[in-house]
Formats: C-alpha cells, structure tokens, sequence
C-alpha cells in the first residue's frame, strides 16, 4: 500500500494506536539513541485501564539515549490537551517532532522517570532514502508498518546529557487499529545499513499461534524487494531472561554487541552479523507480548512511564 510522509495527523480510533521510530548509533558505535512518539501508547497502564477509547489522551515522547558519556531515559505520558499535530509536526507536551520535507527535527524538553532528571536537546534525521510502501504484519491488515526512512543521517546534539554526536539511523512507524498484545504473542525484528540497500528482518508469532516472518531489501531508489529469509540464527536471553532470536546468513554466528534496553518484556540490542553475504551491524529488538500481559509486569509500568494529567 503507498505510503508518504510520516503522516503525523493519522486517524487512531478507539483501541488503536500509532508509532513513530527513530534509532541511531554514533560513528564510531559508542553511543545509541531511540526515539518513539506514541498516539495511543501501547505500553501504557493507563491507557489499557482507561479501556482504550481516546488514545489520543494517551500519547508519549520516548526517549532512550545510551553512551559512555550519558545515558538518558524518558516517558511520561501527557493527555489530549497536550497534544497538537498536523501532518508535519507533532507537538506532546514541551517536546515536539516536525517535518520540514528535507529533515526530520526533534526538540526534547523532558524529565525522566524515577530518578528526575533534565532530559533536554535536538535530534536531526536527514533521510538518504524514502520508503513509499507499507505493508500489512497480519493477515486482516490491523497492524502495519511503514518504512519512512530506512537510512539516514543523524545529529545529536543534547544539553542534558551534555553530548554530542552524529552517524547512521532508520525511522519507520507503525499503526494499529487494536491492542499491541491483541495481534501478537512476540515479535523480533532487525535492520542493517548494507553496502548498497537496507535489510529489515521481522519474525514472530501471532496471538492465535500463527508464525509470521518477513526479509525485505530496499534499494537506493526507495524500492523494496523480497529477499529470501536466512537461517535461524539463536542469540543469548537477556537480564530479564526475555528470549531473543534474529536470522543471519547460513554458517556465520551473530554476536550481541550491547544491549541498549533490557526490560522485563523488552529488549533493544547492537548486534555484529553477516547478511546477504556482508558483515554487518544490526539494530534487532525483541518483544515479549506474552509478559507484558503479566500483572506483575503491568504493576512495574508506572514507574518508569509516568503520567501527567493536566
């Protein structure tokens, strides 16, 4: 399905939710940065207690930031009077995305959780190519994801922390017109920068058992292939014992490189792999449905995202 711009004024109804994404290492694989702005934030308590029907009064600016000189966690929750978008700009609270044609700018005024603490700066994304195309993850097309961006350049210029970097990132986003834990069980997901094209690997498991996988190249005129799926490739669980799996070309063995978020359902991680006969490093995340359903789990949440009501 076409798909153009990172459509900052999409429709979310009752129950559903929409994502953007943006993750970036540094040069020289120091320093990680992600950044989610959430409509409907998927793995917010209060949306799910609120019984979902207004996601646009649940909305976030997640920022994770990891270095040797600074690290930063941010999430708090802010409600539909908080919250402004167009199709090129959205605004959650005193941070604020905006599109400009050319590059993706992020203003970052925010506080993290539980430790308060100054979460402040600008991220710029300028991407070297633009996917057109998204594509369904089920079979009833209630979840999708488009591709924005695959490859990027970004600069980071933060005043809390106080660091500064630029190198190589991706910007997708997802929608979804049901719960997260709704369509899926667990999902783990890849992309690497080849030489020439961008490899994004998704693999996982449906709610109703179904497994689903997906190996897509996109090319430097923004057009993606399918790519045959390579072998299963097995990675080490994480703190929390959250299993991680990814795929890598036949005979080579991928090594976890660091592992940016270790959460008790979540994980993001840098791993070192070989695909499509390169090399390569890889951006590979994994999700745990089935524990972020647990009451313990749901119990855990507000801590590290809290909520601010007016």
């Amino acid at each position: 399905m076409p798909a153009v711009g990172p459509r900052f004024d999409v429709a979310v109804g009752p129950g559903g939710y929409a994502w953007w994404y943006i993750d970036a290492t540094s040069a020289d694989g120091a320093h990680g940065l992600t950044i989610i702005a959430f409509i409907g934030s998927v793995f917010s308590p209060y949306y799910k207690f609120s019984g979902r029907a207004r996601p646009d009064n649940h909305c976030a600016i997640n920022v994770a930031l990891n270095g040797p000189r600074g690290s930063a966690w941010a999430m708090t929750e802010r409600p539909a009077s908080r919250v402004s978008r167009s199709p090129v700009h959205l605004a959650v609270g005193p941070s604020g995305i905006y599109w400009d044609g050319a590059t993706l700018v992020i203003e970052i005024a925010e506080v993290s959780a539980p430790l308060p603490y100054k979460v402040r700066g600008t991220v710029r994304i300028t991407p070297e190519m633009i996917g057109s195309t998204a594509f369904a993850l089920d079979p009833a097309g209630r979840h999708r994801w488009h591709p924005v961006a695959p490859r990027a350049h970004v600069e980071v210029a933060m005043t809390h922390p106080g660091v500064c970097w630029s190198g190589p990132g991706y910007f997708d986003s997802n929608f979804g017109d049901e719960p997260l834990e709704d369509g899926f069980n667990d999902w783990h997901w890849s992309r690497a920068h080849l030489r020439d094209d961008v490899a994004v690997l998704y693999d996982g498991q449906r709610r109703d058992g179904t497994p689903f996988d997906l190996a897509l190249r996109l090319d430097r005129q923004g057009n993606w292939h399918d790519a045959f799926q390579p072998a299963p490739a097995a990675l080490p669980r994480t703190g929390w014992l959250v299993k991680r799996a990814t795929r890598a070309d036949a005979g080579s063995t991928p090594r976890v490189v660091k592992t940016w978020i270790d959460a008790p359902f979540y994980a993001r991680s840098m791993l070192a792999t070989r695909l499509f006969g390169e090399d390569v490093r890889a951006v590979h995340e994994s999700l745990s449905l089935g524990r972020f359903r647990s009451p313990i789990v749901q119990s855990m949440l507000p801590y590290r995202m809290p909520r601010i009501v007016w």
